[in-house]
């Protein structure tokens, strides 16, 4: 298993099905395997802006 694999399963055992994030250079292979996961991406422009949108999510 690969660590955005065990990343993914991880959030799954939560219960989380919506994350927010923007993709970089080194999350790249995360964002190829999230393509895959029955979870949905909210695309922000920032990674703050992320971190304050989970948290009035």
């Amino acid at each position: 298993m690969r660590g955005g694999e065990a990343i993914i399963e991880s959030l799954k055992r939560m219960g989380v099905n919506t994350i927010f994030g923007y993709p970089g250079g080194q999350t790249i292979p995360f964002y190829d395997m999230l393509y895959d996961a029955d979870m949905d991406h909210i695309l922000v422009r920032h990674e703050q802006c992320a971190a304050h949108a989970a948290d009035g999510f």
